[in-house]
């Protein structure tokens, strides 16, 4: 992905890594038809004609977001040497530090950390080992955590990855004293409206957020995982399993997406593959995505 700049803002894209499980693994129900649709203005190597045929293929990536002198990291990824049950993101060790050093960054530079939620795959990176033990990574941030998030894994006793992130991802950060536990609908910098704040966009966690953005008349939309996959634009009253709520995962998608299309906001998904940001258009009943660049 190429900067996107609106007015004050500049965001950037630091890749970590990509997954690509089979996709009625992730997925259910998406038809021949629904990828037939779909390639019309979204062509992928992993989709095949059918959803059998078709990986669930998403990019773990967060984003550098730079407005006046703050440095923003929205969501964490899956840091290194985490154990997960996934295959694909355990123990592994990935370029994520290279990348942000090439964007001419440090973790020191970094002066707030906004995860949209608690799930794995965007909170590893808030800590880094360090001789055995668990530290921030980026030690002169603030973090904001979702407070129902925070309470909800707290309380969770099935082991399984989310519940080692917050062992390993989550906790660290808040007994180092660096994280804020968080309702919805504030401003981070700024003021809502003109600035940077979250919003709710419960279902998909209990306290998953959307982080907005706006300068000059552009807002920004950071949705985290309230869509992962283009194919949701096509099906986005489709559930997928890693929803907790799936039928208010559903509701925030449908006027997410409807939002996005009606307000032209800029979106930065979690997971869309490079270009990965663009904007969401009405298709008839239901949508399509216009990638940048």
């Amino acid at each position: 992905m190429n900067p996107v700049t609106l007015g004050r803002l500049k965001v950037r894209k630091l890749f970590e890594m990509e997954s690509g499980p089979p996709m009625p693994l992730i997925l259910s129900g998406v038809t021949p038809a629904d990828l037939g649709r779909l390639s019309a203005w979204y062509q992928d190597e992993t989709l095949g004609a059918t959803a059998a045929e078709s990986a669930f293929m998403m990019s773990m990536h967060s984003y550098v977001l730079q407005v006046d002198g703050l440095t923003v990291l929205v969501d964490a990824c899956n840091g290194d040497h985490k154990h997960r049950s996934i295959p694909d993101v355990d123990r592994v060790q990935t370029p994520f530090l290279a990348n942000l050093a090439a964007l001419d960054l440090s973790t020191d530079d970094i002066d707030l950390v906004l995860c949209t939620h608690l799930h794995f795959d965007h909170v590893g990176w808030n800590t880094r080992l360090d001789n055995g033990k668990w530290v921030p990574t980026f030690s002169n941030a603030r973090y904001l955590f979702s407070r129902r998030d925070f309470e909800h894994f707290g309380k969770q006793e099935v082991e399984d990855d989310h519940l080692r992130a917050f062992r390993d991802s989550v906790l660290p950060v808040y007994e180092a004293g660096r994280a804020e536990l968080v309702e919805a609908n504030i401003a981070v910098h700024r003021e809502i409206g003109n600035g940077v704040w979250l919003e709710p966009a419960f279902g998909h966690s209990p306290g998953n957020f959307s982080v907005l953005a706006e300068s000059a008349g552009e807002r920004a939309i950071f949705w985290g995982d309230v869509v992962h996959h283009p194919v949701q634009l096509v099906r986005p009253e489709l559930t997928m399993s890693f929803d907790t709520d799936p039928e208010m995962a559903r509701e925030t998608r449908l006027r997410t997406l409807a939002r996005a299309a009606d307000e032209t906001l800029v979106c930065f998904p979690a997971h869309f593959r490079d270009p990965s940001a663009g904007r969401v258009l009405r298709d008839g009943g239901t949508f399509r995505y216009r990638f940048l660049g």
